[in-house]
């Protein structure tokens, strides 16, 4: 196996390289995956080694702009320099799985965490960090990425009643495995050995001092990343991973550290929210009315099922928040779109008045 074949280089991907993407603007090119992301460069893996590589000048502003700005896990198109020290980045390979949020702060950008992840797995510490409320828009997140979720509730060391809280968590995400696991005692990794195999992408999210960091390190058995033990007084952690990154583990299998989220913005809905809330959407097919709110309408059948106690109030009332706030997220990007449009077009027609002015200026 080629060393860049141990960071997922298969068939799927020869395909997609193959009479596509072999030769730019006369330039011989190499594939190569993302393997660092440090702002401004990237750690990048290739058929020959580890390279420095950043982006071709005339990409830095058309990337950010389409959304296409490379990310960890990513396949880009490279042209090598310096004997293989350096590389040039001139495109990105068509994704099969983008795992994204809502950029912190008032900004209306996206922000892609990882990219061509077979496997996200949704971390939550079995401490005062449990909460089921924040796993569901997590769960939003990785339906909406393409990547198959898995929520993982480390620290089973910690916690006297984990059977509970597993089968609390297995109601609000139905369909999804949950698994317990405890790095102090190794246990729960026999479990996981299906999403860690050879040629298999996982990644791992989480609020800060959830353990990501320390799972990262068990799985691998190597201390690859920092670690800092959380506050006593409400089990919250310090970001110890600053930058994303990607690990080749034992098995064969690929991981992705992220920094932890103390918040997390959704970007937007393709079809994460109904997948999260299965039960609910279910239950919906059963209303009265098809566009039910689930809010006072006669003949509701959520409704119903929560005064029944089939369905937890808590939860219809976070489906009922998400949904809100994906709609309104979703407003302000049509209007950010609307507003980009009418500025390309001005910018165009501006441009236009200019060429036709030096035109008519040579013909004078």
């Amino acid at each position: 196996m080629t060393i860049i074949e141990q960071y997922g280089w298969n068939t799927v991907w020869k395909d997609k390289w193959n009479g596509k993407y072999r030769e730019h603007e006369g330039r011989d090119l190499l594939p190569g995956r993302i393997i660092g992301d440090f702002g401004s460069k990237f750690r990048v893996i290739t058929e020959t080694g580890e390279t420095w590589g950043e982006l071709a000048g005339r990409l830095r502003h058309t990337m950010t702009d389409s959304g296409e700005y490379p990310s960890v896990g990513d396949w880009v198109l490279l042209a090598v320099q310096d004997g293989g020290e350096h590389a040039v980045i001139h495109g990105v390979l068509p994704r099969s799985s983008v795992i994204s949020r809502k950029a912190a702060g008032n900004t209306r950008d996206e922000q892609i965490v990882a990219s061509n992840v077979d496997t996200l797995f949704l971390v939550s510490a079995l401490n005062d960090d449990f909460n089921v409320r924040r796993m569901e828009r997590y769960l939003i997140m990785a339906w909406n990425s393409g990547a198959n979720p898995v929520i993982l509730l480390t620290k089973a060391d910690l916690c006297q009643d984990a059977e509970l809280k597993i089968a609390e968590m297995e109601r609000a995400a139905p369909g999804v495995p949950v698994h317990a696991v405890s790095a102090l005692l190794g246990d729960g990794r026999e479990a996981l050995l299906p999403y860690i195999r050879s040629g298999q992408t996982v990644a791992l999210t989480g609020s800060s001092g959830c353990g990501k960091s320390t799972m990262v390190n068990w799985l691998s058995g190597r201390m690859l990343q920092l670690t800092q033990d959380v506050r006593e007084g409400d089990s919250r952690g310090r970001h110890t991973t600053t930058h994303r990154e990607l690990f080749v583990l034992p098995e064969g299998g690929i991981i992705v550290d992220t920094p932890g989220m103390r918040e997390l913005q959704l970007w937007e809905d393709e079809g994460g929210l109904d997948l999260a809330f299965g039960d609910i959407s279910s239950l919906a097919a059963g209303c009265r009315y098809s566009d039910c709110s689930h809010e006072r309408e006669e003949g509701c059948a959520v409704l119903q099922a929560v005064a029944e106690g089939v369905l937890e109030e808590k939860r219809l009332l976070n489906y009922r928040k998400t949904q809100r706030e994906l709609l309104y997220q979703s407003s302000k990007e049509v209007k950010q779109k609307r507003k980009s449009a009418a500025a390309a077009v001005k910018a165009g027609s501006s441009r236009s008045r200019n060429s036709g002015w030096r035109k008519e200026m040579d013909e004078y």
